[in-house]
């Protein structure tokens, strides 16, 4: 499955279980581990949890394999990563602290201003 396509599953799915704030942001050019970033909000640990595993239930579903899935355990951050799509599922606070978005977009910025 193109990586589109499993943007599009698991923006499905994460709307499916009401996930908050969903984002996706493309790092083709910017990352040779995956080509796009999804991130999304919980509103507890169990809602976030939830979400992650609707997502990796979606993909095997497709018949998506997942490489694998970190955070489970504590919940206030599960990451799903399947391999070309990597699936951020955080609860509020934390993806305040991390701010994965910002991380991302500062690092578009910096690639455009070091630009010939």
């Amino acid at each position: 499955m193109q990586g589109e396509k499993i943007v599009e599953l698991v923006i499905d799915a994460l709307e499916d279980m009401k996930a908050i704030d969903i984002k996706t942001i493309d790092v083709t050019d910017r990352s040779n581990v995956t080509d796009y970033m999804i991130i999304a909000t919980g509103t507890s640990r169990r809602h976030v949890k939830s979400a992650a595993e609707h997502v990796l239930m979606s993909l095997k579903d497709k018949g998506q394999q997942p490489k694998g899935t970190e955070g489970t355990d504590a919940s206030e951050w599960v990451l799903v990563d399947i391999g070309d799509v990597v699936v951020h599922v955080m609860m509020p606070d934390t993806r305040d602290f991390y701010d994965l978005e910002k991380l991302w977009y500062d690092m578009d910025e910096e690639s455009q201003d070091s630009a010939p």
